[in-house]
């Protein structure tokens, strides 16, 4: 019998005394916002903030072939990540369609993580178990080893770094390594979706209560706020950073979607590499459609599935759409027709409730941190 209750992750309680609005998110009972999500946002931009990222799925792969059936399994080239080191990637159907976009960290010779969306967590376990076959590799579903803290913000290396001895200075981005933090075992992860520096800590979750509480006292000085799910869509879209189920589908392509530098085609076979390869092909001469940035010139708000209009025809649809607490203005990442897709365009709007608002192509991202 299978329930259809939400899941909820070991800092649930913590949430809940905090105040949170808890929203159902692919099966788990998630933080939408503890307070304003504009003032969440702001503090991620400029100090920092403090996530429950628990919901994602790890999965860990294992054995003398687990890099040789991660680069048959996936579209990039995992063999050659270094130990300590992480790669964004995707796992893609036969027909070149994307099941969902992943980190993948190499934690030791044989012995890799990969972390999937919470809503296709299941869909990668049960196509990595089924691409395993034949090749001398263990695939495990860790989803309840882990809990997932993120800390992100200019100030986030200030704070984890007076809670380890790890050297995070060392630390590059898209890298991770086993460490402490306020003395609980973590793997400590240069990595993050809010366009800032930070970092993710997977601990056990029986760590977790207590890794908050002492993230949340080491950051009190430097205003750190606990962010739930509303900010982070915001701080994402922002930074011009996809998410499965807006920008990437079973329907689009890494090469839709403008990622297609992901797709490693000099590593050998894998799944969906000639779909790719003719997918390749057709986007040196442009695709059906071009993931574009949109910014409002008037206050009303785009949203997902929203038309994209030009010279009264219907040219595309809005993926993403949110006001930008950064730019001051409604923002959106939208799938438009090539031939409105240059930074500049005239003429283009967003069909808001039967009204054609104005919006200024932009390329992505909208926002980029100053190094």
């Amino acid at each position: 019998m299978t329930s259809s209750a939400p899941r909820h992750t070991a800092l649930d309680a913590l949430h809940r005394s905090l105040g949170a609005t808890m929203t159902d998110f692919a099966g788990w009972d998630m933080p939408l916002r503890y307070g304003s999500e504009r003032d969440e946002h702001n503090a991620v931009r400029t100090r920092a903030g403090l996530f429950d990222l628990s919901h994602m799925g790890e999965i860990t792969v294992t054995g003398p072939q687990a890099a040789e059936l991660l680069n048959f399994a996936l579209v990039g080239n995992i063999a050659s990540v270094g130990v300590g080191r992480a790669r964004y990637t995707m796992i893609c159907r036969e027909d070149g369609g994307i099941l969902d976009d992943l980190i993948v960290y190499r934690l030791g010779e044989t012995e890799y993580m990969v972390v999937a969306n919470a809503s296709n967590a299941q869909v990668v376990l049960d196509a990595l178990t089924e691409r395993a076959a034949g090749f001398d590799a263990e695939v495990r579903d860790d989803r309840d080893a882990y809990a997932l803290i993120a800390v992100q913000g200019p100030e986030s290396p200030g704070i984890v770094k007076s809670l380890t001895d790890a050297d995070l200075d060392g630390l590059k981005y898209y890298a991770g390594l086993p460490g402490t933090v306020a003395g609980v075992p973590a793997l400590i992860a240069r990595t993050g979706y809010t366009g800032e520096d930070g970092f993710e800590l997977f601990v056990k979750p029986e760590h977790a209560v207590e890794l908050w509480q002492a993230l949340t006292k080491a950051g009190e000085g430097v205003g750190l706020v606990p962010c739930g799910l509303s900010c982070r869509d915001t701080l994402r879209l922002e930074a011009g950073m996809p998410l499965y189920g807006h920008e990437l589908s079973a329907d689009l392509t890494p090469y839709d979607a403008g990622l297609g530098r992901v797709v490693k085609f000099d590593k050998g076979d894998f799944v969906g590499r000639e779909a790719l390869r003719v997918a390749a092909e057709h986007s040196n001469h442009e695709g059906p459609r071009v993931l574009v940035g949109l910014i409002a010139e008037g206050r009303r708000v785009p949203r997902a599935g929203y038309a994209v209009v030009a010279e009264g025809k219907v040219i595309g649809e809005v993926t993403s759409g949110a006001p930008s607490p950064t730019l001051g203005k409604p923002i959106a990442m939208a799938y438009v027709e090539p031939m409105y897709a240059a930074p500049g365009t005239e003429g283009v709007g967003v069909d808001i409730r039967g009204s054609h608002e104005p919006y200024e192509v932009v390329a992505l991202p909208f926002y980029k941190r100053q190094k």
